[in-house]
Order: structure tokens, then sequence, then C-alpha cells
């Protein structure tokens, strides 16, 4: 069975990101965690030359891979400067140079204004100074899918003139993310049938949405290596996202690697908060959404026989599967959630608590796990079929400088009363104006004895709160709970609540589900 390297480039392509500059602590926690957690190949650290910040920062990180046995895994990008690149590279302590030379005839033409011949000579002396130096040298061929495009014969002018050198690695890059994964298989094939004896890396960009499939095609070709960031980070449209590639490589080609899938999302989610780029919801394997199922029939299928799993099973990669709770949720989806969190309610429960719950996903997209035991209170313990007392519309004003304002209409056993009061909060002024129809009526109004808001944990602005309300009526100490996305929302509903039970004369004490 093949085993294919992984050389993790997010330092040097990856920070390349517009907007995104790694401190040296953070550079420095990303190896460790690409390296001992979860253990690629490789690792491209840095470009030569680029500040004396950056020459810390590779100082830093060579001295602990140096200490951890890792030094001949780091890599650092130099250029073909005579000796510059090489002397830098050298003081920070690092042993692989990744030497960048012209894969294209154009490059080497316009950006150089050199010969082929005379490029040769330049590369030939950097890397047997480089070797002199105690240094490994790997070889970058930039633009080399132009050059096979447009330029082959100055491509294989080039190996055929490095072949023999001490070179460890060809690197094949599709610098400008130009290729389709016909020509990504077809032009990689072509270097391998040539020089079946080099190790050749290939090296995607993602301009087209290709690159994964890109990289598919070049292992397929027979490459050893290829080049991948966390969270496809890299210039203009990124490069080939690791996670991706780790999946297609283990499950569509049937290869190995030596990385440790189960550290896949976490390693994620450390450089998403360093670099400050967000990770997609949907981006595969590691987005938000990627292992939750939203249609009730999955949740049906996957509790009868695991219908809707694939072989991206959520536990590979340190994950768990999730069933959405909104408007598409069936009873299936419901009772998933139900036993994650130990809860079971009979099958009438069931079918109001899956009502409510699509009902309330109307309102907004998805209601999160961490809402459904206060829906579940909400429903079973407050959601009484009393209806003598309605709401029919209210209206809350709060204005900077002035008493906020309720108005509202209400319907009591058919009749339609309307008030309005001013008061401390907009809570208050909506018991002032509803008590205010109660005294008219000469209606006894209980005791409010304490007012809570609990909002589920999750810091989502969007989260449903459920404030619960506790009463004294008639030495009877009871509760009533709504749930609404805003408090205040949810206040009122609580009140009306409380007020049908004293209509009917249904009031508990203290019988009420506790908070789990």
């Amino acid at each position: 069975m093949r085993k294919i390297e992984i050389m993790d480039t997010t330092l040097r392509d990856g920070e390349q990101t517009s907007g995104v500059s790694f401190a040296a602590q953070e550079k420095l926690s990303i190896v460790r965690l690409l390296l001992d957690e979860l253990k690629v190949d490789r690792v491209e650290i840095a470009s030569a030359r680029v500040s004396e910040g950056e020459f810390k920062s590779v100082q830093k990180m060579a001295q602990w891979a140096k200490k951890n046995g890792h030094i001949d895994k780091l890599e650092v990008l130099g250029f073909v400067d005579g000796t510059t690149s090489l002397e830098w590279i050298f003081k920070a302590g690092c042993k692989v140079v990744n030497l960048l030379c012209k894969g294209s005839k154009k490059h080497c033409k316009y950006q150089l204004k050199k010969t082929t011949e005379e490029h040769l000579g330049d590369v030939k002396r950097c890397v047997n100074k480089a070797i002199e130096m105690g240094l490994s040298v790997n070889l970058y061929l930039e633009d080399w899918s132009n050059g096979m495009r447009d330029s082959k014969d100055y491509v294989f002018q080039m190996v055929d003139g490095l072949k023999d050198e001490p070179i460890t690695r060809f690197m094949l890059p599709d610098t400008l993310g130009i290729l389709n994964p016909d020509e990504a298989g077809k032009f990689c094939a072509e270097m391998i049938e040539r020089y079946p004896y080099l190790h050749f890396d290939f090296h995607a960009h993602n301009d087209y949405d290709l690159a994964v499939a890109n990289v598919y095609e070049a292992i397929k070709a027979g490459v050893k290596g290829v080049h991948v960031t966390v969270n496809g980070l890299g210039e203009r449209a990124g490069n080939a996202p690791l996670t991706s590639v780790a999946a297609l490589i283990h499950d569509h080609l049937g290869y190995t690697t030596n990385m440790d899938e189960t550290k896949l999302y976490s390693v994620s989610k450390v450089v998403e908060s360093y670099s400050g780029v967000r990770i997609p919801n949907n981006k595969p394997v590691i987005g938000d959404n990627v292992f939750t199922q939203v249609a009730g029939i999955h949740a049906d299928g996957d509790k009868k026989k695991n219908l809707y799993y694939n072989n991206l099973m959520p536990e590979r990669f340190g994950r768990y599967r999730e069933y959405a709770l909104g408007k598409n949720a069936g009873r299936s989806n419901i009772i998933k959630n139900l036993e994650t969190l130990g809860i079971e309610l009979n099958d009438e429960a069931t079918k109001k608590v899956t009502a409510r719950i699509i009902e309330l996903g109307d309102k907004k997209e998805l209601v999160s796990i961490d809402e459904l035991p206060y829906i579940v209170s909400d429903v079973l313990k407050n959601g009484n079929d009393y209806k003598d007392i309605k709401m029919l519309n209210y209206s809350l004003s709060l204005t900077d400088g002035l008493r906020p304002t309720a108005t509202l209409k209400i319907s009591i056993k058919g009749k339609v009363y309307q008030e309005t009061a001013a008061g401390d909060g907009q809570y208050h002024a909506f018991s002032k104006a509803m008590f205010k129809i109660y005294r008219q009526l000469s209606k006894p109004v209980p005791e409010l004895i304490d007012y809570e808001v609990v909002i589920p944990p999750g810091g989502k602005t969007n989260a449903y709160v459920q404030t619960i309300i506790t009463w004294k009526f008639e030495e009877k100490i009871f509760k009533t709970r709504a749930l609404s996305i805003d408090q205040t929302v949810a206040a009122i509903s609580a009140t009306m609540k409380m007020l049908n039970m004293l209509e009917s004369g249904n009031i508990p004490n203290m019988n009420y589900l506790p908070l789990p």
C-alpha cells in the first residue's frame, strides 16, 4: 500500500493569505501541533530574507524542532541569489532549503532576463553551495503548470540538467491554479514516466476550486508527496486544504499517510483562531454543519440502519454527529437529540415538542440542542390549553430620556380591553398596563416574587432565552415560563400563561419541571 508524504505550508504559503500574519508564538504553536499532534511529514515554515522578526521566529521553531527530533522536517523557501538565502537559513538553524527556480520559460526570460543555460548554471551553483553548508535541498519549479502547457521543452531541459544533482525532491507547483484534473494527471504522469527515479511533490492552488481534484489526479499519476495548508489558507483562492486531501487519500485512493485524523478538527480550529479567517460552515470535514442532519427523513434513516452515513464518520476527526432542530426536523430528529440529553418523552409529549420546534424553526433557521430542554419545559409544564385570556396586540416603546411605555389590547372571555402605561422598563410598563385593566374589572392579581432570564450556553446572539417568573397568589407559589429570542416577549408570554391559570383556577403549587 502506498504511503503519501504530506508537506504542510500553512506558515509559508498559507501566511500569504491577505490579512494573515502569525505571531512568533503562534507559529511555534502551529509547528508543534502539525508535527507532534497531527504528525504531518514536513512543514514549510517561512521564506528566507523576509524580515528580522521572521528570522527570530524561524530560530525559535528550529530550536524547538532540534530539541524534539524534528529539525529535518522543517523547510524554508530559499531563492537562487548566490548564498544570501542559504546563509539566512543556515544561521536560523534550519537544515532544509526549498529552492525556488523557474519552471516556465516565460518566468526565466521575462522575470530573470536570463537564458535557460544561465539559470541552470545559477541553480546548480546554489545547490552545490547548500550541500557544502550541510543543507538538504528540495527544488520548486515555479510556474511549472504554465511551463508544461507552453514550454515543455524548457521544463525538461531544466530537469535534465538537475536530475543528477543532490536534490531530494522536485516539487511541481500549479503556481497560478490554472490546471484542471485532466491536465494535472497528464503532466504529472509525463514527469514520472520521463524521470521514474525522482521524487516528485505536487503543489496545488485553488483558483478554479480544483485544488483537491488536481491533487487526486496527481497522486493517481504517481507523485510521492503533496503540499497542503490548514483550512486551505493561501494566496488568492488558497491552497489544497489539508483536511479534504487527507480524506480523499484515505477514502478514495485507499492509500495511507502518517497523519492522525482525530487531530484534524482541533488543529483547524486553532489555526482559525490565529489567522482570523473563519472556517465556512459547509467546509468539508471541519465546517460546523457538515455532520449535522437537517431533514427528518435522514434522522429516521440513521435510526433504522445508518442509511444516511458515509465513510466520513465524524468520530474519525474528533467530532460527533448532530441532528438539527428546525422547521425541517421530524420526530426522529427530536428523538435523537432527546436521547443525547437523556430525556425520555412519551409519544404525545414528543408530538407536542416536535410541533413547537417546527413553529420556532419558522422564526429562525435552527434551534440548538442547548435550547431543547427549555423548549420541553415550556411545552410540557406551561402549555395549558386554557385560552380565556388572549393577547391581541401590544406595542412597547423605548426612547432615550423617556420612560418606557406599553400599549396592549387583550381579550378576556371574548371582551376586548385596551390600556397604556409607563414604567421603569418595558416589562414593567406592560405589567402596569395589564393590571390597570384588572383593577378596573376588580380582578385579583398575583404578586411577582422573582423574574429570571436563562440563556442557553453557546453565546449565540440569536439563541432562544427562557424567562421564568415566580408568582404568589392566595398563598400558592408557582412559576410560569416561556421561550423567545427576546426576553421581554418571553416574559409577556409567561404572564399570559399565569393569567389563564388564574382564570381557570388551575394553579400548581411549585409543581414545575426543574431546569436541567
